[in-house]
């Protein structure tokens, strides 16, 4: 039997911060990849560890409903308000 490369809970940041902007670059709509894959390039390393748990957690959204979030087309859900704020305005004040 095969044993994982790291036991669960002692990924290093830097092994998380890969994975994140990974998963942020290659989204299911190209709209999302250029907004989360520019804000997990530009923001991700200042991040807290609470705020990526609510990154990680709003990249398990389909991406239809997060365009729409964070377009301002439909109010942000409370549960991801926080972290869709910051990258909502990192757009704002980006481009």
């Amino acid at each position: 039997m095969f044993e994982p490369v790291t036991k669960p809970g002692t990924e290093t940041r830097e092994h998380r911060l890969k994975r994140i902007k990974m998963r942020s670059w290659r989204r299911g709509i190209k709209e999302m990849d250029l907004i989360l894959g520019a804000f997990a390039d530009d923001q991700l390393e200042t991040l807290t560890p609470d705020d990526l748990d609510a990154y990680e957690a709003m990249l398990s959204v389909n991406d239809q409903d997060l365009y729409k979030w964070v377009s301002g087309a439909l109010p942000m859900p409370p549960e991801h308000e926080g972290i869709l704020s910051v990258v909502a305005n990192f757009h704002k004040i980006e481009h």
